[in-house]
Order: structure tokens, then C-alpha cells, then sequence
């Protein structure tokens, strides 16, 4: 009796089999369509510049503002997950990405193009992507590092396939027609958010169904004049409405925890600073080859072969970063990633031939695999998975504002030189001080929670900002998951 007891809970456990398998294939499509995309603007870079006489900072604003709102989008999402689901966020996000790069496909100045393909697009890419990367934590416990590591390569499958589809349609049809088709494919989210139903418990209620949620002071309000009370002081209905404002902002932008936790706040300052020089290559790689002789095809090749590499190495890295010795540990393993990507620039300042150019791309890649498998894993590892959507969306628009800004001051940096070099320059200073920024804070606050524990700390009072990771799998099922929750700040 016992054992058919324990093998029917067994079945209404959705975790980590059956149906999460599907998601994670929805996910990896999605990362492919979104968060993959950016990587093909860079084939269009020199079309669009003879197309709208445009200088290379003019033109980089494009790539720019649709990454910084893919990235920056990250409140919005958060309120449309915890309102209606992550489901919903994810189609609403294809139907927006769809509609924008169709609009344009119409446009006739490079500032129409930042409205259209920059911000509709971008902002329908961060919907479906973020709310992607939520809905993996629910439907995953016990192999999240290796979910997370399997979605990742659909940002690898991006990078090969999105250029090379870029660059066939670019010959054949033009820009404004290949920009119609992408339309059409951005679409394919939708399909991907019908997949991610919101999973079910086994007393059968939902993780992801949307609760209203009621401010406080507004119940307090209803209350006080349902009981025929009259209405509150004004400076007092002030007061409320500051404190609704407060708990809104603590609820969707976790300022709570960045000033508490100081793994995430490491973290966040160390990642904010690292995109003002991640995303430098993909946007001027291709016209750094074509201005250095490098043939078109050829040139659009180079980001194929950085995604086609990510392919094989972000799960790895991933079952890597996955065992028991980097438990607690995989900052390092993120910092290290950082640091070598900022080490395989000087290459490009080296020689600019092609065979040197695909030794880049391979080093690049193999790093690059690092960071994209441990971004989130390391924020899951930092922050408790019930705050992780509000955390990742102050992670994401702090981030979104240096990469905003660094493609294109690094634009106006060329246009006055007249030398791509400076490129990958700027990019390798800033990955290599945000690397160096990540791995000793780290180990300092490593070491800061170990002189505490070596004090005898009394129990009752543990060390409050220790990056650690304890499992939580004894919790009873009918609690709210993920099942086992990663906590670090106790």
C-alpha cells in the first residue's frame, strides 16, 4: 500500500522528467530566436550604413538599443510572469518581435529602424527570452545546471545559423525582404510559449497562474471604509501610496537583496561592467574583416563558426560547472570564461588575416561558452529561486545600460581614429578588469565568512552574506518549488 502510495506521488511529481524535457526544447528554441538574433546585425552592418549614409556610430545605436532592451526589458517581464504567467509572456514576446522586424522591413531613416527593430523587437526578445529562463527553474531541481546549460546552446545554434541565413538572404533578396522573412521566424516564439503550460502541483495547484496581487495599503484603505470609517488623512494616503511605491519597486526590481546581498551585489556590478565590452566583437567583427579585405561570405562565416563551436562546449561546461567540486566555486569558473575572452582580442590587434581571424573565433568561442552556460547559474546560485525573476530583472536592466552605450561611443571612437583596433582594445580592458573585479571579491568574501566561522559565530546568528549553496529537498511536495531551492544569503 505504501509503494503504490509513494509511486503515485512519484508520477504527480512534474519536476525534472516527462514534460520538462519538451520545455527545455521550447527553451532552446527560444534562446536560439532571441537571444541568437543580435549576432546577425553585424552582416548588415555595411548595407545599412550605404543605405542610410550613416557613420559607424549612427549605425551601431541599432544593435545596441535592441540588445539593451532584450536585456533591460527585465522588470516588464517580471510583472507580465508573476500577472499572467510565463506562458503568456513568452507569445506576447513573439508577437511583438515578429511585428517589429516587419514594420522594419519599411523604414526609411536608420532612426525609424532604431524604433522598429531596436525597441518592438528587442522588447518581444526579452519577454520570450527571460520568461524562458524563469520557467527552467520551476520545471527543473535536480538538473538545472544541465538545463540551464542545454538551453544556452540554443544561443549557440543561433550564433552559427542566424549569419548564414543572413548573408544567402541578403544576396538574394536584399536587406527590407530579409528583414520581412526574419519576421516570419521571430513568430516561431509563440509556438514555443503554447509549449510552457504552467506546471502543475500534486494537491493541483499552479506555480506560474497569475495571483492578483493587492498593494497593502490599498486593503487597509477598503477595509477602514467598509467598516463606514471616513477617509484617511491626506498625508496620510501620501504616506500609503509611498509605501505601495517602495514594496512595488522591492517586489519587481529586488533592491532588497542588492543592498543585502553582497554575492549579488558583486555579481551585478562585476556583469554591468564586463557587457560594456562583451558584445564589441559580434557587432564589429564581420566589418573589421571586410575592412581588412576579408570577402563578405567569408566574413559572416567568422560568428557561424563561434556558434557552431558553443554548440559542443556550453553543455560541457556546463556537466562541468554541474559537479560537486565547484559547488559553491563556479564565480571562478565564470571570471576565469571572462578573462580569457578579454585575452583572445589581442589576437585581432595582432593580424587581421583570415586564418588568424578563425584562431580568434575558436578562443573566443571556447570562452565565450563559459560565460553564456554560467550567467544564470551563477545568478540562481546567488539569490533564492522565489526572487530569482525579480533579481534577474534588476540584473538585466543595470546591465542593458553599458550595452546600450558601448557599441556606439566605441563607434565614435573609430570614426575619429579611422582604426578598428581600438575595438578590441576597449573590449579586452573591460572584461579583464571585470574578471579580476568578480574572482577577488569573491575570494575576499570567501575568506571574510571563514575568519567568522573560525570566531565560533554563535548559531543563532550565521554569517549573513556567505556564497554557499544548501539543498533544500527535504521541504514537503505540497510546499512551493522548485523543490530544492539554491540559497545563498541566509
Amino acid at each position: 500500500m505504501s509503494q503504490g502510495r509513494g509511486a503515485a506521488r512519484e508520477a504527480a511529481k512534474p519536476q525534472d522528467q516527462g514534460w520538462a524535457w519538451m520545455v527545455l526544447l521550447a527553451a532552446v528554441l527560444l534562446q536560439g530566436l532571441t537571444l541568437g538574433f543580435p549576432a546577425c546585425i553585424g552582416v548588415f552592418f555595411t548595407d545599412l550604413q550605404h543605405e542610410f549614409q550613416a557613420s559607424n556610430s549612427e549605425t551601431s545605436w541599432f544593435p545596441s538599443i535592441m540588445v539593451a532592451v532584450l536585456h533591460g526589458g527585465g522588470p516588464l517581464c517580471s510583472i507580465l510572469v508573476k500577472r499572467f504567467g510565463c506562458r503568456f509572456a513568452v507569445m506576447l514576446g513573439g508577437l511583438l518581435s515578429g511585428v517589429g522586424m516587419v514594420s522594419s522591413s519599411f523604414c526609411k531613416s536608420i532612426s525609424q529602424l532604431y524604433l522598429t527593430a531596436g525597441l518592438i523587437t528587442g522588447l518581444g526578445s526579452c519577454f520570450s527570452f527571460q520568461a524562458g529562463v524563469t520557467v527552467l527553474g520551476y520545471y527543473f531541481v535536480r538538473w538545472r545546471t544541465l538545463a540551464n546549460a542545454i538551453a544556452s546552446t540554443g544561443v549557440s545554434l543561433g550564433f552559427t545559423l542566424w549569419p548564414l541565413l543572413s548573408q544567402y538572404l541578403l544576396d538574394e533578396m536584399g536587406w527590407r525582404n530579409t528583414f520581412l522573412i526574419f519576421g516570419g521566424i521571430l513568430l516561431n516564439c509563440c509556438v514555443c510559449g503554447a509549449i510552457m503550460r504552467p506546471l502543475q502541483l500534486e494537491s493541483g495547484s499552479s506555480l506560474q497562474s497569475p495571483k492578483p496581487a493587492e498593494e497593502p495599503g490599498r486593503k487597509a484603505g477598503e477595509a477602514q471604509l467598509s467598516n463606514g470609517a471616513s477617509s484617511p488623512h491626506p498625508e496620510l494616503q501620501q504616506q500609503t501610496r509611498r509605501t505601495a511605491c517602495f514594496q512595488m519597486l522591492q517586489k519587481y526590481l529586488a533592491f532588497d537583496i542588492f543592498c543585502q546581498n553582497k554575492g549579488y551585489q558583486i555579481y551585478t556590478i562585476g556583469v554591468t561592467w564586463m557587457m560594456v565590452g562583451f558584445g564589441l566583437p559580434h557587432v564589429y567583427l564581420v566589418p573589421y574583416a571586410i575592412h581588412n579585405g576579408v570577402e563578405e561570405r567569408r566574413a559572416a562565416l567568422l560568428i557561424s563558426i563561434i556558434g557552431f563551436i558553443n554548440i559542443f562546449i556550453r553543455p560541457f561546461t556546463g556537466l562541468l560547472s554541474g559537479h560537486r567540486v565547484f559547488t559553491g566555486r563556479r564565480i571562478y569558473l565564470f571570471s576565469l570564461a571572462a578573462f580569457l575572452c578579454g585575452l583572445s582580442n589581442f589576437i585581432c590587434v595582432i593580424s587581421a588575416e583570415f586564418s588568424m581571424l578563425i584562431v580568434y573565433c575558436i578562443i573566443l568561442s571556447i570562452a565565450m561558452s563559459g560565460v553564456g552556460a554560467l550567467t544564470f547559474q551563477v545568478l540562481m546560485d546567488v539569490v533564492e529561486m522565489d526572487r530569482f525573476s525579480s533579481a534577474l530583472g534588476l540584473f538585466t536592466i543595470l546591465e542593458s545600460i553599458t550595452i546600450l552605450i558601448g557599441p556606439p561611443l566605441t563607434g565614435l571612437l573609430v570614426d575619429i581614429t579611422s582604426d578598428f583596433h581600438y575595438v578590441f582594445y576597449t573590449s579586452s580592458f573591460f572584461l579583464i578588469s571585470a574578471a579580476l573585479f568578480m574572482g577577488l571579491s569573491f575570494c575576499a568574501l570567501e575568506k571574510k565568512t571563514k575568519l567568522k566561522e573560525a570566531a565560533k559565530v554563535p548559531l543563532d546568528d550565521p554569517p549573513r552574506y556567505q556564497y554557499s549553496e544548501i539543498s533544500t529537498g527535504s521541504q514537503s511536495e505540497s510546499q512551493s518549488p522548485p523543490a530544492a531551492v539554491y540559497i545563498t544569503s541566509i
